[in-house]
């Protein structure tokens, strides 16, 4: 399990400012359902540009609910100017540091409070231009070279960790290693052979959900009359059966998504998605 700090724990358990300004001046949509994370970010301006109120709704893991959580209190009093100076590294640090497989959840605060802003002066951002080279979570060519050059990024796993390129079904490495390559030259990859730690394969991903299932998500089901069976692991998606109690719940896809989805991505892969079987 990931290592939280006292403060991610604290926006996690106890969220700031949540929910959607009404009349907002601003609003920024990032990411989504289908990608696994999702935030919008709402602000109100007064006539001088002050960021007088900031709310967000979001989907996603602790740190990515604790990211926006901390940001929005960052933003609140702030002038547009110096909110839009804010990088993923200054929301990190506000929560103590996150672990380096979140880091994404940082970057995509930044990337939602930059578009609530450009929606605030009528821009269109231009990482919007760019070529996805990423399917799964469509990330693309200039923003992977923008967390390269900000982030010292030097690896393919440092680029994912960031970005969440890559941390689908593989197929975007050899073009984010190009990408890397052009961007800092001979400096990338810098992990030694022996030290780079190796991914999981499909049987090691499937044991891992099949312990945490059971281990922590049946008992809370139980409880409830309820039981759950994996029926499916196909790259990141993974498909369940709910049982008993829970199959005729009304609440069953919340079940799915803020509980089973919830433990599966802090315990085994933070990439994962969960559906139910039809």
């Amino acid at each position: 399990m990931w290592e939280y700090t006292d403060k991610v724990q604290q926006h996690f358990l106890n969220p700031q400012n949540v929910g959607e300004v009404e009349n907002a001046s601003g609003t920024g949509d990032v990411g989504s359902l289908a990608c696994g994370d999702a935030l919008k970010l709402t602000l109100k301006v007064d006539e001088n540009d002050i960021i007088t109120d900031a709310k967000f709704k979001t989907f996603g893991c602790a740190s990515a609910i604790a990211s926006s959580s901390v940001l929005t209190e960052m933003v609140i009093g702030m002038s547009i100017d110096k909110a839009a100076n804010i990088s993923n590294e200054d929301i990190a640090d506000a929560l103590g540091g996150l672990p380096k497989e979140k880091m994404h959840c940082s970057v995509m605060g930044r990337e939602a409070l930059e578009a609530a802003i450009a929606d605030y002066r009528g821009l269109i951002l231009p990482m919007a231009a760019g070529e996805v080279v990423c399917e799964c979570f469509g990330v693309t060519d200039l923003e992977v070279i923008r967390a390269i050059n900000e982030s010292s990024l030097r690896s393919v796993e440092e680029i994912t960790n960031f970005t969440k390129a890559g941390g689908g079904c593989g197929k975007c490495e050899d073009k984010l290693r190009e990408l890397l390559r052009e961007t800092v030259g001979g400096k990338s990859e810098i992990v030694s052979p022996g030290t780079k730690p190796k991914k999981m394969t499909a049987l090691q991903k499937i044991k891992k959900i099949e312990e945490v299932l059971e281990r922590e998500v049946r008992p809370g089901l139980r409880k409830d009359g309820g039981d759950i069976e994996l029926i499916d692991v196909d790259g990141d998606f993974i498909t369940v059966s709910l049982r008993g109690a829970c199959k005729s719940c009304k609440k069953s896809q919340t079940t799915i998504k803020e509980y089973v989805e919830r433990k599966l991505r802090e315990l085994v892969l933070d990439s994962l998605i969960v559906e139910e079987e039809n």
